[in-house]
């Protein structure tokens, strides 16, 4: 029988349709220094961020067929050598794309309102205060109209894309791979009303300069993609959404940005440091912050579960 690890857990519906094919399927949570000696009983791992799969690990699991990765991101994983070893490497960069999508705009939708504030200063201050916070939130500001900047065209950032158009952003579109995508807008549960836009991406600086929004897309690297020379390019009271890597955002430039109001406010998913964010971050009032959360809604996790299902049994022929 096939055994597989879903360490960091798979939703019920992936792991049922994995049953029904025939797979054991184990979710008991093996900490990572004890997975040298439990892994090489099992036939395929499947993680989400939290379990490392390097090389020694794979050199303990000679048995090893398939890592699989509930989630968009690889950098968990060594995956050049996993392949060289013959172990097939799979995530699930299309279950999760709406909802990091739609996490964007509810951290943009916070900040332009000022929810973030309002939902701190509310519960302590709004029984004696209420006139005081009324008027620092009627500060707020609309979306439609604004310039959307997006650094990384992939699937999400093609997905807030759509989002962006149909509330009536204008949409700036920056990628090293990317060139164009066409944005089909449908409407939901209509088969007959249906709109695509074709969006041309256009060069770094000119995201940089002209956006009202920025929303980055990218893979994390060893350095940050934004700093205090990028933020310096940006416009005065911008708003800067980060639910890609903790890091690719410089947190130092960040807040001193913040000081200076060339950033009016910034949506935060991920953090350098995490499980353990830096205070200043999370207790800056104009910073809304979420806790890693981009792709764990209860319909993403489900998708994720059957895609990552799917896989598996499609290796396996049955």
């Amino acid at each position: 029988m096939i055994r597989i690890l879903a360490n960091d857990g798979i939703h019920p519906d992936g792991k049922l349709l994995l049953e029904e094919a025939g797979y054991e399927v184990d979710t008991k949570k093996i900490p990572q220094d004890e997975l040298p000696k439990v892994l090489p009983d099992y036939d395929v791992i499947c993680v989400r961020s939290a379990t490392k799969v390097r090389k020694d690990l794979i050199d303990a699991c000679p048995n090893l067929k398939i890592i699989a990765r509930g989630g968009v991101g690889l950098d968990n994983i060594d995956v050049d050598y996993a392949r060289s070893k013959g172990i097939e490497v799979y995530n699930t960069p299309n279950a999760s794309s709406r909802a990091v999508a739609e996490l964007v705009f509810a951290h943009m939708f916070s900040l332009a309102r000022m929810l973030n504030i309002s939902n701190r200063e509310m519960p302590a201050k709004g029984d004696s205060e209420f006139n005081k916070l009324k008027k620092i939130a009627s500060e707020g500001i609309q979306l439609r109209g604004k310039t959307l900047g997006i650094i990384g065209f992939g699937r999400i950032g093609q997905e807030s894309a759509r989002i962006g158009i149909g509330m009536g952003m204008k949409v700036l579109a920056t990628d090293l791979v990317v060139s164009e995508a066409d944005i089909d807008l449908n409407v939901y549960k209509s088969q007959d009303v249906s709109l695509s836009v074709r969006v041309e991406t256009t060069s770094w600086d000119e995201v940089l300069r002209k956006s009202d929004f920025i929303t980055l897309h990218v893979p994390g690297g060893k350095q940050a993609l934004i700093g205090a020379a990028e933020f310096e390019k940006m416009k005065d009271g911008v708003y800067v959404i980060n639910t890609a890597r903790g890091g690719t955002i410089d947190e130092d430039a960040l807040l001193a940005a913040l000081e200076t109001n060339k950033v009016a406010g910034a949506g935060l998913d991920v953090f350098v440091g995490e499980p353990t964010p830096r205070k200043e971050i999370l207790n800056h009032p104009r910073i809304s912050v979420s806790a890693h959360v981009g792709g764990s809604t209860q319909e993403a996790q489900s998708a994720i579960g059957m895609e990552l299902a799917e896989q598996i049994i499609d290796f396996y022929g049955h």
